[in-house]
C-alpha cells in the first residue's frame, strides 16, 4: 500500500545516509509526475528564457551534443523544497529530439538533497549529468520551481520556530496568483505548517482547507457576529461534522465584548466545547475598544492592531466567565519577529494565522524572513572533464542522494 505524502512529510528528514536514500525514494514515489500537471509546452521551451533552447539549437547546428554536469546552489540559508517536482519535470519534459539524440530519463544521473533539508549559502543542492541539448530548455523552470518552493518553506519554518511548537495556519492564498496556491501549500507543509486555508493548498498531500469565517459572513448577518457564529455552527453540524468552529471577533472593534457574547450564546445553545476558538484580526490602524484611553497603563506597548495587551485582556475575560477551553488565534501582520515577541512575553495566543509575509511580502531580515530565494545552475563538467565559469567550480556534497532509477521503478511497480 502506498504511504501518503502527508504521512511521509510528517517524519523528520533523516541524517543517516542510508535512511535518507530510502526516505528520498519513498517521498519521490509518493509524488508521481501526474501530481504536478505540467504543461506539455514546457518540453518545447515555451517557458524557458529564449537563449536556453536557442543554445540547444546552436549545438545541434554545430553537430555537438556534449554531456554535462549541472550544479545547483543558492546564496542563502534556507529550507529546501521543490526537488521532487524538479525531478518529475526532468522525467517528463526532456527535449523530444530525433531518435538518435533523444535522451531517456533513466539515462540522466541525478544526485540531490531532499525537500526539508536545511541548506547553507553556496552548498551544492543538486548535480545533474545529462546531454545538455536534452535539458537546456528546462533550466528556467526547474530553478524557478525550487526557488519559489524554498522561499515559502524557509519563511514558514522561521515562523514555526518562532511559534515554539504552537500551531501555525498557512493563510497566504489571497496574497498571490491562484495558480501558485497548490505548490505554495506544499512548500508550507515542507516548512512545517500545521494547516492550510484552501483545499488547493493541500491538494498534493490530501489536506482540506481550514479557517474561521470571513468578515463578509458577519456583514451578511447585519454585522451580528453572534448570529453568524451560531448559524455557522449549525451548518457545520449538519454538513461538515467534526470541523472545529472558530469565530472571528473583531468586526465591531470590540474583541472582548464580542468574544464573550459569542462564547455565552454558544455555550447556552450547544454546551461547552462547541466554540473551539476565537480569532482576533484587528487592523493595525485601530485600537480595540477595550484599550482606548488606557495608553498610560501600557507605556512600552503598541496598542493598535493585534497586540499583547489585547490578547492578555481577552484571555482574562474568557477565563473569568469559565470559557477556559476557548482558544485564541491571532492573525494580521504576524512575522517571526512579532511571534517571537509574543512567545517571549508569554502572551496567551494558542495558534497563529500567517499570510502574506510567508510569500516574501515583508521587511526581509528585519522581520526574520526572506524576500526572495534564488538558485543558480552552472555547468561544472563537459564530457567528463572539468569545465566551469571562474569561481563556479564543481563542489561535491556528501549529503547528496543518488537517484536510483531501478529502485524507483520497483517502488512504482509494487504500488500499481
Amino acid at each position: 500500500m502506498t504511504t501518503s505524502f502527508a504521512a511521509l512529510a510528517a517524519r523528520p528528514v533523516p541524517s543517516d545516509h542510508a535512511e535518507r536514500t530510502r526516505e528520498f525514494h519513498a517521498r519521490l514515489h509518493a509524488l508521481p509526475a501526474g501530481t504536478f500537471a505540467f504543461d506539455s509546452r514546457m518540453a518545447e521551451g515555451y517557458y524557458a528564457d529564449a537563449y536556453f533552447p536557442r543554445s540547444a539549437r546552436v549545438l545541434a547546428f554545430s553537430g555537438k551534443d556534449p554531456v554535462v554536469r549541472l550544479q545547483l546552489f543558492a546564496k542563502k540559508d534556507g529550507i529546501l523544497a521543490g526537488v521532487y517536482e524538479a525531478i518529475r519535470m526532468i522525467q517528463t519534459q526532456l527535449a523530444r529530439g530525433s531518435a538518435a539524440t533523444r535522451c531517456r530519463f533513466r539515462d540522466v544521473e541525478i544526485d540531490t538533497l531532499m525537500d526539508g533539508d536545511r541548506v547553507t549559502p553556496r552548498e551544492t543542492v543538486m548535480h545533474i549529468r545529462v546531454p545538455y541539448r536534452a535539458i537546456a530548455h528546462l533550466e528556467t523552470t526547474y530553478l524557478g520551481v525550487i526557488a519559489r518552493r524554498t522561499l515559502v518553506a524557509t519563511n514558514t519554518r522561521r515562523v514555526i520556530e518562532a511559534a515554539r511548537g504552537k500551531p501555525v495556519i498557512f493563510m497566504a492564498a489571497r496574497h498571490d496568483d491562484w495558480r501558485v496556491e497548490v505548490p505554495d501549500g506544499y512548500a508550507a507543509l515542507v516548512g512545517g505548517a500545521g494547516a492550510v486555508s484552501t483545499d488547493a493548498n493541500g491538494a498534493w498531500w490530501g489536506e482540506r482547507g481550514v479557517g474561521t469565517m470571513p468578515h463578509a459572513l458577519i456583514a451578511c448577518f447585519n454585522g451580528d457576529t453572534v448570529a453568524a457564529t451560531v448559524e455557522y455552527f449549525r451548518y457545520v453540524q449538519a454538513n461538515e461534522p467534526g470541523l472545529q468552529v472558530m469565530s472571528l471577533v473583531d468586526y465591531d472593534n470590540d474583541v472582548i465584548g464580542t468574544s464573550l457574547a459569542v462564547a455565552r450564546r454558544m455555550r447556552e445553545l450547544f454546551g461547552d466545547g462547541a466554540l473551539w476558538a476565537v480569532r482576533v484580526d484587528t487592523s493595525e490602524l485601530v485600537v480595540d475598544r477595550s484599550l482606548q484611553g488606557r495608553e498610560a497603563e501600557f507605556p512600552e506597548e503598541k496598542l493598535s492592531g493585534v497586540t499583547a495587551p489585547l490578547i492578555r485582556e481577552l484571555r482574562r475575560a474568557l477565563d473569568a466567565e469559565g470559557h477556559t477551553g476557548v482558544q485564541i488565534c491571532v492573525s494580521g501582520g504576524f512575522t517571526p519577529k512579532k511571534i517571537d515577541a509574543f512567545e517571549a512575553g508569554k502572551v496567551p495566543a494558542d495558534l497563529y494565522g500567517v499570510g502574506s509575509s510567508l510569500l516574501g511580502h515583508n521587511n526581509g531580515e528585519r522581520d526574520g524572513l526572506v524576500n526572495g530565494f534564488d538558485f543558480t545552475a552552472d555547468i561544472v563538467t563537459v564530457d567528463g572533464r572539468d569545465e566551469s565559469k571562474f569561481g563556479r567550480e564543481r563542489r561535491d556534497n556528501p549529503r547528496l542522494i543518488h537517484l536510483d532509477h531501478p529502485l524507483l521503478d520497483q517502488l512504482e511497480k509494487e504500488n500499481r
